[in-house]
């Protein structure tokens, strides 16, 4: 079909436009960070780095670094997401951002590239395999099998370095991918063994229970920050001066805890059957618990593994102490949530989430979120009187009795007659409330990462965009 003159006209005239405010764009230099009063910094989604959690609310351990440097110095930070770890460093030598915060490991290669700070984290580069093979023992037995790996990536480098002791060892480099990318083609089938990282495979083993670490492929090294190679230090010698800070006073590891403290691997059968009850059951109850999170502001997901912990998502569960339906209610929290049925779904899903709510607003305004949130759980679990005495006894043990990773060390004590005869309300099965928390985090890390924040249909209305009226001349 021959197009029209003026259409092919205006259709160059587009293309050239778009091709200047692309050049225009290339060839703006970034304002410097204390100049501009914000920092960009590009990194790349993922449960390691950067992701939404919900109500436009985002998380991960690179937001959580560049946020706090950010306010430290006074400066607004905006983050910048790009497809791959390659992007960062190609987008970072093009000056596209004051900084690359992406899980990065640095390497001889990329040292040419850009400038390195200080570490932040240990890791390994480790291979992964699919547990319906035989564990691989060594590189000769990946020999012929399909391994995969990212595009100019560190462990593309170690893997050629490899090479030269294993010539027939090869591999497939997939570009504009992610560790997640490369973890979910191996649970799926399409490759039989990748190489990433351990932080990578340790916030995953759970979301992917085919899937285990067959051996270390070298020594641990450290992730960090990349700059600019030449131009201002500002930066460079601020974050030098932050990462040395939140070493020192456990800033740093209350940080990394939040995100790898309870990530350890879970029964596979376990996590097998939450699987198989996320496709068959939560589905039922799915409008339930998002009609709780419009009634109470918590998000529907973690709603969902509270339920999931306390009943398996069963509405006519019962407990030999008589606890009842889908979030397992005493007849005395029924009460005080004014339900009747606790065998009915609706009622009990609301009255849970109401529950939680008030067992938040009782803990002191100064603790923080998620420590609030997890200290809340444990507390419904075991009783607010029972949590206070825990943080207590925390704080007689010089911890934080704020922090959910220091109070949760001291809530198996609470069955400790050495503790519990000096304490309030007595004794306690402590142990119990640990392990419910722990196992609502990890369900609801998977949930997170399953299921799609709720939005009311009121936000989603107004983040519709407006219908384009049609063209006067579109049928000329």
């Amino acid at each position: 079909m021959k197009l029209p003159c003026k259409f092919l006209v205006l259709l160059a005239s587009f293309f050239a436009l778009h091709y200047l405010i692309g050049c225009d764009k290339q060839e703006k230099p970034l304002s410097s960070a204390k100049g501009s009063g914000e920092i960009v910094v590009l990194t790349v989604a993922g449960p390691t780095t950067y992701y939404e959690e919900t109500n436009n609310q985002f998380a991960g351990l690179e937001y959580d670094l560049a946020s706090a440097f950010a306010s430290e110095l006074g400066l607004k930070v905006r983050f910048e997401v790009l497809p791959s770890t390659a992007a960062l460093i190609s987008n970072l030598e093009m000056r596209r951002g004051h900084i690359a915060a992406g899980a990065l490991v640095p390497s001889s290669e990329r040292d040419k590239r850009v400038r390195f700070g200080s570490p932040y984290q240990t890791i390994r580069q480790q291979l992964i395999y699919r547990t319906t093979y035989a564990k691989p023992v060594g590189l000769n037995s990946l020999i012929g099998r399909h391994v995969g790996v990212l595009a100019d990536s560190h462990q593309a480098e170690r893997l050629e370095t490899l090479r030269i002791k294993y010539p027939g060892l090869v591999w497939s480099e997939f570009e504009n991918e992610t560790s997640e990318d490369l973890l979910r083609r191996l649970s799926s089938g399409s490759l039989d063994a990748i190489v990433t990282d351990s932080n990578a495979i340790q916030l995953s083993q759970n979301f992917y229970p085919n899937i285990s670490v067959a051996f270390d492929l070298n020594e641990p090294e450290g992730l960090a920050w990349a700059f600019p190679l030449a131009g201002d230090d500002y930066l460079y010698n601020a974050a030098e001066k932050f990462f040395a800070r939140i070493q020192t006073d456990g800033t740093l590891k209350r940080m990394l805890d939040r995100y790898y403290d309870n990530a350890s691997p879970m029964n596979r059968i376990d996590i097998a059957a939450f699987m198989d009850k996320v496709n068959s059951v939560l589905p039922q109850y799915r409008p339930l618990f998002l009609e709780a999170e419009e009634v109470s502001g918590i998000d529907w997901r973690l709603l969902a593994a509270i339920g999931y912990q306390e009943s398996h998502w069963d509405p006519s569960a019962t407990s030999p102490t008589g606890v009842r339906g889908l979030m397992m209610l005493t007849e005395e929290t029924a009460l005080r949530m004014g339900i009747g049925d606790r065998l009915d779904p609706k009622e009990n899903i609301i009255a849970g989430a109401e529950y939680l709510v008030t067992l938040k607003d009782g803990l002191p305004a100064r603790i923080p979120e998620p420590d609030r949130t997890w200290l809340a759980i444990a507390a419904y679990n075991q009783g607010f009187g029972h949590l206070e005495d825990a943080r207590i006894l925390t704080q007689r043990k010089k911890g934080n009795p704020d922090s959910w990773q220091d109070v949760k060390t001291t809530l198996p004590l609470l069955a400790d007659p050495e503790h519990y005869n000096d304490l309030k309300s007595g004794y306690a099965r402590g142990g119990e409330a640990l392990v419910m928390t722990e196992n609502v985090r990890t369900y609801y890390e998977l949930l997170s990462r399953l299921e799609k924040p709720y939005k009311p249909p009121a936000q989603q209305k107004a983040e519709t965009p407006a219908a384009v009226p049609p063209d006067d001349n579109s049928s000329k």
